[in-house]
């Protein structure tokens, strides 16, 4: 009797043994279960933090971009200003050249004004002395007559 409840006693120490093994292996593997949780959950935090780092940097470009494009049309704008500006110099230029041109002819005008002005003063002065010559004639032809009438 006292063997066969020893033997009892054995088989009870090896079951709770047993059980204390299953349950220790259950805890090892509730724990290797929340490790790889939390690794899983840092791998997806480091996804996360990519993804967000890989949107920062698109959206730096993309506003890179825009300036660039902003600078561009700026530039477009002075040159289409400096353009302008050209042609305005040139029309100046051309208005200008008009003038002088303008000018010219009126001082042509004006010589060609004199001319006739000191021609035709000419010409009166001719008649003026053709006048006097005649008259003159006229006198001594009177005064012949005269003189003849009183022989």
């Amino acid at each position: 009797m006292h063997a066969k409840t020893m033997q009892q006693q054995q088989q009870l120490q090896q079951l709770q043994l047993q059980q204390l093994q299953q349950q220790q292996l259950q805890q090892r593997q509730q724990l290797q279960q929340r490790q790889q949780l939390q690794q899983l959950q840092q791998l997806q935090q480091q996804q996360l933090q990519q993804q967000q780092q890989q949107l920062q940097q698109l959206q730096q470009q993309q506003l890179q971009q825009l300036q660039q494009l902003q600078q561009q049309q700026q530039l477009q704008q002075l040159q289409q200003l400096q353009q302008q500006q050209l042609q305005q110099q040139l029309q100046q230029q051309q208005q200008l050249h008009q003038l002088q041109q303008q000018r010219l002819q009126q001082q042509q005008l004006q010589q060609q004004l004199q001319q006739q002005q000191q021609l035709q003063q000419q010409q009166l002065q001719q008649q003026q002395l053709q006048q006097q010559q005649q008259l003159q004639q006229l006198q001594q032809q009177q005064l012949q007559q005269q003189q003849l009438q009183q022989q």
